[in-house]
C-alpha cells in the first residue's frame, strides 16, 4: 500500500512538473502582427521593417496583417479578443485611446484589454498655414487669429482624428475659436490647404514635408513636447508660443491583457535593441517617425494619461460620433 501512494505521489509530482518541462519556450510558432492600416502607409511600413528584424532576432517569422477599418477600431478589437499567448500583437496608433471618447460603441477598453510592450514611435506632426497668414510662430498664429475672429478654418484628416483633436486642443488652450472643415484624408485637406481654401492645419510631416519645402506652406512647429529628429529645425508649439501645448500621436506594440510578463519582456527587450540600430534609426526618420522604445510600464502610464487628455478635448469640444 505504502508503495502505491509513494508511486501515486510521485506521478502527481512528475504530471505538475511536466507542463512547464514540456512547454515550448516563446515563440515556438510564427507571430501575428496585425496593422489597423492598409499597407503602403508610414505605420505599414515600420512595422514590417520591425516584424523582419524580430523574426531574425526571435528565431520565428513574424508575420504582418493587416485589418484597416473603423478608426482601427476593427483592429484593436480583433486583438484584444485574440488568445494572451504572445502569438496575436497590434501596432497601436493614438487612436486605441481616442476612440472610446469619440465613438458611442467601442468594443474595447484601451487600458483593461491590452498589455502594453513598447512605445515604439511619435508620428511628427507639424503645424503649418497657408502663406497668406502672416505668422511666423505660434505666438504670431494667435496673435493674428484673436484679431481676426470667425476669418480662420481649419482642416483635418476626418472628425475625430488626431489632426481634428489636436487643433481643439490648440483653440481650446490658445483661447481662439477656428472653424473646422473635415476631409476624408489628408491629400484632399492638403490640396484646400495649398490653394487656400482653408488657412490652417495639424498634419503630419510625412505627408506635408514636400509641400513646406516647396514654399506652398509654412510649417510653424511640431506638436510634441520635444523637438523632432525628423525636423531638427523646427520649434515645438509650446515653446514657440502656447506653454504647455503637447499632442503626440504614436504608434506603439500591445498584446492582449494577460499575456505573460516573461513574453512581454522578452518582447520588450528584442524590440529595444532593434530600435538602437542605426539603420532602422535612419529610416524611421525617413517614415517622419522619431524611435521612443519605452518601456512597458510607462508606455502604460502613457496610454491611461493619453485616454485621459483626449476624454477631456472631446467632451469640450463636443465630439461624438455613432
Amino acid at each position: 500500500m505504502m508503495k502505491r501512494l509513494l508511486a501515486g505521489v510521485a506521478l502527481a509530482c512528475i504530471g505538475v512538473a511536466n507542463p512547464a518541462h514540456a512547454q515550448d519556450p516563446y515563440p515556438s510558432r510564427p507571430v501575428r502582427l496585425v496593422v489597423p492600416f492598409s499597407p503602403g502607409g508610414a505605420a505599414d511600413i515600420m512595422s514590417r521593417l520591425l516584424a523582419e528584424r524580430l523574426t531574425a532576432k526571435l528565431g520565428q517569422t513574424v508575420i504582418v496583417e493587416n485589418k484597416p477599418g473603423g478608426g482601427t477600431m476593427i483592429a484593436s478589437d480583433y486583438v484584444a479578443r485574440a488568445e494572451p499567448d504572445g502569438y496575436t500583437l497590434l501596432m497601436a496608433a493614438s487612436s486605441l485611446g481616442i476612440a472610446p471618447s469619440i465613438y458611442a460603441k467601442v468594443n474595447y477598453d484601451p487600458i483593461k484589454d491590452f498589455a502594453p510592450v513598447s512605445q515604439v514611435a511619435s508620428v511628427v506632426h507639424v503645424l503649418e498655414v497657408h502663406p497668406s497668414i502672416p505668422a511666423k510662430n505660434v505666438g504670431e498664429l494667435i496673435a493674428y487669429l484673436k484679431a481676426n475672429p470667425g476669418k480662420v478654418s481649419y482642416g483635418s484628416v476626418g472628425t475625430g482624428s488626431s489632426t481634428h483633436l489636436e487643433a481643439e486642443l490648440f483653440n481650446s488652450m490658445a483661447g481662439v475659436q477656428m472653424a473646422h472643415i473635415p476631409y476624408k484624408g489628408s491629400a484632399p485637406a492638403l490640396n484646400d490647404l495649398v490653394a487656400g481654401r482653408i488657412q490652417v492645419m495639424f498634419d503630419a510631416w510625412a505627408s506635408s514635408g514636400p509641400f513646406v519645402k516647396d514654399g506652398k506652406l509654412r510649417a510653424l512647429a511640431v506638436t510634441t513636447t520635444r523637438p523632432s529628429a525628423s525636423v531638427p529645425d523646427l520649434s515645438t508649439v509650446a515653446a514657440s508660443g502656447l506653454p504647455g501645448y503637447s499632442a503626440m500621436p504614436w504608434l506603439g506594440l500591445v498584446a492582449p491583457a494577460r499575456t505573460p510578463q516573461p513574453v512581454i519582456d522578452k518582447l520588450y527587450q528584442n524590440l529595444a535593441q532593434i530600435l538602437e540600430q542605426p539603420d532602422v534609426k535612419a529610416q524611421f526618420v525617413g517614415l517622419g517617425l522619431d524611435i521612443i522604445g519605452s518601456d512597458p510600464k510607462t508606455f502604460s502610464a502613457f496610454i491611461r494619461q493619453d485616454v485621459t487628455t483626449w476624454a477631456k478635448v472631446a467632451r469640450e469640444s463636443n465630439i461624438r460620433l455613432e
